[in-house]
């Protein structure tokens, strides 16, 4: 294949990839107002592992990739990122798919300022500013929560904060992983730890499961693995920061579900917080410093 196809290749994976996360995010969406939130986290971990085993075959890295000189920052990251699932499958809960998906925006967001204590990296007047721009949309959408039917809907927006500020430590910590271990590895870990964690949540009781149920819930799982692959594959065509833009599509694909599985779409105040948030996220895409290359979680 030819530079150029490669190229267009890698930018399809990648748009491809954020519509696998994001249906994956609305099949979880379905079962989280019902279905116990560690039994979530088992299936969506569980059969995630399928897809990321059979992919680490297919490229002659299983089971070499797994072999590891740090297992203590694969806990620490896993756990962390388990933490971020739990948080980011309440927000699902509470709130339309693409509010909890713009607050996840601001991940990107949040990881300069913590680079700039953590790492002493240094940070611009736009920097700044798309700080202050996405949190003015996290107020927008901290209003829309008082007119949404849901009681829960500040509930699910605190969570979806968690879910952001989680996910910015998450970035952090795994640029430094990814210089030693396997973005493959580092999957395989988190989707093996929340096997474990969510399992350990039996004894809190699970509920019986329908088998529309547990086909959502297959659903997610598998979603979650393949789009972590495809997005592997994308990544191995384009450069990073001429794939990171086509992330912030994942906000057309939840106002779509939105709209066709839920028949929600947010209101006034809570679009503008949407797009505030996406706006925002793209201002540190285009002119913050390079990102470095970063692991799906």
């Amino acid at each position: 294949m030819s530079a150029r196809k490669d190229f267009i290749a890698g930018i399809g994976l990648r748009l491809l990839a954020t519509f696998l996360m994001t249906a994956m995010s609305a099949a979880v969406r379905v079962t989280a107002e019902t279905v116990p939130l560690g039994q979530l986290i088992f299936w969506r971990s569980f059969l995630a592992l399928i897809p990321i085993c059979l992919y680490m075959i297919w490229r002659r890295e299983f089971p070499s990739a797994l072999r590891t000189k740090h297992p203590r920052l694969h806990v620490t990251r896993s756990l962390l990122g388990v933490f971020a699932m739990a948080m980011f499958f309440t927000a699902l809960a509470y709130l339309p798919l693409a509010n909890a998906q713009a607050l996840g925006y601001l991940a990107p967001i949040l990881v300069l300022p913590l680079a700039a204590v953590l790492l002493k990296e240094k940070l611009t007047a736009i920097i700044f500013g798309a700080v202050f721009l996405g949190f003015c949309g996290v107020i927008f959408l901290l209003w829309d929560a008082f007119t949404l039917p849901s009681e829960g809907a500040l509930i699910g927006v605190a969570a979806g904060l968690v879910f952001a500020f989680t996910m910015a430590f998450v970035r952090v910590h795994t640029k430094t992983m990814t210089l030693t271990e396997s973005s493959a590895s580092i999957a395989f870990y988190l989707a093996l730890v929340g096997s474990v964690v969510g399992l350990g949540t039996i004894v809190l009781g699970w509920i019986e499961l329908s088998n529309t149920m547990f086909g959502w819930l297959a659903l997610a799982g598998f979603l979650g693995g393949i789009g972590h692959i495809v997005a592997n594959e994308a990544t191995a065509r384009a450069p990073v920061s001429t794939l990171a833009p086509f992330d912030f599509a994942g906000l057309i694909w939840a106002l779509g579900f939105d709209v066709i599985l839920f028949s929600i779409v947010p209101g006034p105040m809570g679009l503008i917080g949407v797009f505030a948030i996406t706006f925002a996220a793209l201002m540190v895409t285009f002119l913050g410093p390079k990102a470095p290359k970063h692991v799906e979680n």
